[in-house]
């Protein structure tokens, strides 16, 4: 094989592998006599079929599978050779395309981009804050109340008494759409909160003040992104009688409250939620030092970037903004997204991050263990509640779903091996200034 440079700038590199015709017909003929003892064919016993006849017959279908192995082989070799990390996936062509023949030396042009050197760094002198918060009484009592309104039933108000937002209203009702009802729209005894936004826009508003044995028409208008397809837009008339009117009555802070959520007494639901808000404030805290320990990475470290990930990177960041720009579009029928110069910046932080981390990760011996693997696996699948075979499954034959499970926690290890050895100083704070940080951290 012959190989000649065609391009050496920056990261990218262009070669031209020439690979001698009498290489290509050595591979065919292995080929073939590979094959050879299991062909049959009229007039020969099996394995008897003599070479040049199978070369006539079997010959054109064997030399593309040969090129592409000898191709293969080739660009194998090449990257051992000389030690190739490719940034992505090779680029391969044919110089002479649809003009070769057998026969012909196969002359093939490779293009690729290389990873770059990543610059060793102690990252030993990074200094880093960690936010420390204690679970304040008032922040459990606060917690408490929210229980015990979650837990809150209704009463009866007083005969005659006008409904008020919060209240609870039991209602049966009837919807009609040009005059006739449609499905899904008529319930007996059912019990809105008014208030709570359970029902399209309006509905609610028009039930304020209404009274136990009221009979009213509700007019609305259904959403015009509304999920059933048939009620989009539609104009839509609710026949509703008001059987009762209730007050909400929050639960009593005691121990009855505390047996409903799972613990012995109130003073055991107390130390669980002091626990809880402590994790939460934990979670916080490492949220905030992770974002400043990448500001400061960023900072550090320079090096070039291969372009194919920066603008493969820059496209995922602009498809998945324009997605939370238009919500209503689920489907990937909206043409191209441009990117931006905005896009390219962050896609070039995130690149030369991820970079960073995989290297420093791979210095570390840091892996991903089989058991963190299959708990991010069971996270996922509770989000496809009745399908999780079907996406245990998915995951266990698709490698790219794999990775995209992988990576994060691979990040995550990575990080807290960079924490473990760097400067941290911690300071406690309470937990008004953790969410002004935290409100800071979302704004930049």
């Amino acid at each position: 094989m012959q190989v000649t440079e065609t391009l050496n700038e920056g990261l990218k590199r262009g070669y031209r592998l020439t690979l001698p015709a009498a290489d290509l017909a050595a591979e065919v003929d292995r080929q073939l006599a590979e094959a050879r003892p299991n062909v049959e064919m009229k007039g020969f016993r099996k394995g008897k079929v003599p070479m040049a006849l199978m070369k006539k017959t079997y010959g054109p279908r064997v030399m593309g599978d040969a090129m592409q192995k000898s191709i293969d082989d080739a660009l194998r070799v090449h990257m051992d050779e000389n030690k190739v990390r490719p940034a992505m996936q090779p680029r391969i062509e044919m110089q002479d395309g649809e003009g070769w023949k057998e026969g012909d030396d196969v002359v093939v042009n490779v293009s690729y981009e290389l990873l770059p050197e990543i610059p060793d760094t102690d990252l030993s002198g990074v200094e880093l804050e960690r936010l420390t918060v204690k679970a304040e009484d008032a922040a459990v009592t606060e917690a408490l109340e929210n229980l015990a309104k979650n837990a809150q039933s209704f009463d009866d108000r007083d005969e005659g008494a006008a409904a008020e937002t919060g209240d609870q209203v039991v209602i049966d009702f009837k919807g009609m759409v040009d005059g006739e009802a449609f499905e899904g729209g008529t319930a007996e005894d059912y019990p809105l909160v008014l208030g709570s936004g359970s029902f399209i826009p309006g509905f609610e508003d028009q039930l304020a003040g209404v009274k136990a044995g009221d009979s009213v028409n509700v007019n609305v208008r259904f959403p015009d992104d509304y999920g059933a397809p048939h009620l989009k837009g539609k104009d839509a008339v609710f026949e509703t009688t008001v059987k009762a009117v209730k007050a909400p009555k929050a639960a009593e802070i005691d121990d009855a409250l505390a047996k409903r959520f799972g613990a012995d007494d109130l003073d055991a639901l107390k130390a669980q939620i002091g626990e809880r808000l402590e994790s939460e404030y934990k979670d916080a805290s490492r949220a905030l030092m992770k974002r400043a320990l990448l500001d400061r990475l960023d900072e550090l470290v320079s090096f070039d970037l291969p372009p194919s990930l920066v603008e493969a990177e820059a496209g995922q960041i602009a498809h998945q903004l324009w997605h939370e720009e238009h919500p209503e579009e689920h489907g990937h029928n909206h043409g191209e997204i441009e990117t931006t110069d905005e896009h390219r910046k962050l896609a070039e932080r995130r690149v030369r991050l991820g970079l960073l981390l995989a290297e420093v990760g791979q210095k570390a011996e840091i892996t991903v263990g089989d058991q963190e693997m299959t708990q991010a696996v069971m996270r996922q699948a509770r989000n496809f509640p009745g399908q999780e075979r079907a996406f245990f499954e998915f995951i266990q034959q698709n490698q790219a779903a794999q990775q995209q499970l992988r990576a994060p926690i691979f990040e995550d290890k990575v990080v807290d091996h960079i924490i473990a050895g760097a400067k941290v100083t911690d300071r406690t704070v309470t937990k008004e200034e953790l969410e002004k940080a935290l409100e800071s951290l979302d704004e930049a």
